[in-house]
């Protein structure tokens, strides 16, 4: 995402609270990815774990297409939970809030990552060869 960057200081705070498995383009998504659920809502409000895992599948599809799933893994995502530490990283540096019963475990198995990100671009083909 190399229109965002973060404010002198973010990432060094990201890294004091031994946040480092990511690269920066990972947290930089995540904030793009909730203003992308955001836009998609009637009005701004909290939104869950699942919510914003699914969205982040969408805005990943939308901006990556193809190689969504291949442009996480070089950053470290790979699994639904990692957008939950991802979240909760920027929580702890006062990025981001939480409400209570808010929790990293929200994200976790949301879903695959071959079947939401591989498996939506075969039924896509696969629907268009019907047409």
């Amino acid at each position: 995402m190399p229109e965002l960057q973060f404010a002198d200081g973010v990432l060094a705070r990201l890294h004091a609270h031994g946040e480092s498995r990511y690269d920066e383009r990972a947290y930089l998504f995540m904030l793009g990815a909730i203003e992308y659920l955001q836009g998609k809502l009637d009005a701004r409000r909290h939104v869950t774990g699942q919510e914003l895992t699914w969205a982040c599948r969408d805005f990943a599809l939308e901006r990556f297409g193809l190689v969504a799933r291949t442009v996480l893994d070089v950053w470290g995502v790979r699994s639904t939970a990692d957008f939950g530490r991802i979240v909760f990283a920027l929580v702890e540096v006062g990025l981001l809030s939480t409400q209570a019963g808010d929790r990293a475990e929200d994200f976790h198995a949301v879903y695959d990552f071959a079947s939401a990100f591989d498996d939506s671009y075969a039924v896509r083909w696969n629907e268009q060869e019907r047409g």
